[in-house]
């Protein structure tokens, strides 16, 4: 089977990169071609014989990502165009290309973000929050666009497929949920290491993994929370740091020295196994793979329902907010976790047993199933003259793919 996939990047160190990494490992293990369609491909899968890489680079002259990726839409689109026929499987990446695709993959709505009452970007609130809500809106018509023009729609949770239905316009083709994966064995078998971060060994510490310059992510309200506990409360934080308001915010907040920010880190393995529980209450996300990776890792997690990611998890392994702008629910829950040592451990084991569910091979082993049911059906309506029926896929065992309008 041929099958061309588009995205950005492809590698290990980028949430829609890391799937599509694990998708065309899986896809090359099973015998497939693969043509990646993307700026950056990791050097691993360029040397796989059965790889090709069509490199699609937007100029950096162009001012702003809202510029940068339109073109490498019309790019990606003007080569599909012409090779369209040499690929069984067209799998896309949300608006991406201008190309109508088989199989596109929902990582993110930028239509339910906008709808979302904790939006908080405006065109009369400076030109930087004036940007961010022309990039949702344009983003929304054409992620819409998108959906509405695949075969398969792959909602990576629940609450995605809710709010595609949301968006209103021509009902989709077929909704489906894959969920993301996780690097179980990875996660569960680092070892700790504070000294190696330069963290507090005698304190119980939280993490929080995310985007630091924006507010959708929530740091603000983690800090505020943090400002409500105990002293021996500390608080690690891995991000991208140049830009961010939250160094600021913890000074006047009087608690820098129980903040400690780390920057990007690569050994993230080893410092979710440093830590003691993991805190995200984030804004708005769709399947959030830090908080598979801190399951894995063995942490209980402290999040909030609008955080994709939080319809899996249960009361045995975490704690789920109704608002994430609830500083002093946060900071209950934490304090829980603080005082009762040993449900705390129990829920990390408990965080553990689930991520397991979620591997990186079940989540690639639904894709392949997927490729093959569409291929099959491709052939089938070549042979019959009909067009391709959408039923649900079946996984090796037996077991059915799982269905956004099913139970």
């Amino acid at each position: 089977m041929r099958v061309a996939i588009v995205t950005h990047v492809v590698r290990h160190n980028d949430g829609q990169g890391r799937v599509n990494h694990e998708i065309a490992r899986a896809a090359l293990d099973e015998g497939f071609e693969v043509t990646l369609v993307a700026r950056h491909v990791a050097p691993e899968l360029l040397e796989h014989p059965r790889v090709k890489w069509v490199p699609v680079q937007p100029s950096r002259l162009w001012p702003t990502n809202l510029l940068r990726q339109q073109v490498f839409a019309l790019k990606s689109a003007w080569w599909l165009r012409r090779h369209r026929r040499d690929y069984d499987v067209l799998h896309v990446n949300g608006f991406i290309t201008w190309a109508h695709a088989d199989v596109n993959t929902a990582h993110f709505v930028h239509g339910g973000w906008a709808r979302s009452k904790y939006y908080p970007f405006g065109l009369t609130r400076g030109a930087w929050s004036a940007y961010q809500f022309v990039y949702t809106r344009v983003n929304a018509v054409l992620e819409r666009w998108a959906y509405r023009r695949s075969r398969v729609i792959a909602a990576v949770s629940r609450k995605v497929a809710d709010e595609i239905r949301a968006c209103g316009g021509d009902p989709v083709e077929r909704l489906d949920v894959i969920y993301n994966g996780v690097d179980t064995r990875g996660f569960s078998g680092a070892s700790a290491d504070r000294s190696h971060f330069k963290l507090p060994v005698d304190k119980f510490l939280l993490l929080f993994v995310g985007d630091l310059r924006t507010p959708r992510k929530n740091l603000g309200t983690v800090l505020e929370a943090l400002k409500q506990l105990p002293e021996h409360v500390h608080l690690a934080v891995a991000g991208y740091l140049p830009g961010s308001p939250y160094p600021e915010m913890a000074r006047q907040l009087g608690i820098e020295s129980r903040v400690h920010f780390l920057g990007l880190v690569r050994e993230m393995p080893m410092l979710m196994r440093s830590v003691d529980a993991y805190v995200f209450p984030s804004r708005y996300e769709a399947m959030s793979l830090s908080l598979l990776e801190a399951m894995a890792a063995g942490l209980p997690v402290v999040t909030a329902r609008t955080a994709g990611g939080a319809e899996i998890i249960t009361p045995e392994c975490g704690i789920v907010l109704e608002d994430p702008d609830d500083a002093a629910a946060l900071a209950h829950a934490i304090q829980q976790l603080d005082e009762d040592t040993p449900r705390r451990l129990a829920m990390g084991e408990a965080a553990a047993e689930l991520a397991c569910s979620f591997g990186w091979a079940r989540m690639a082993a639904q894709y392949i199933a997927l490729y093959r049911q569409l291929a099959g059906d491709a052939n089938e309506a070549v042979r019959g003259g009909e067009r391709p029926f959408a039923a649900a896929a079946t996984l090796p065992g037996g077991q059915t793919l799982q269905r956004a309008d099913t139970p």
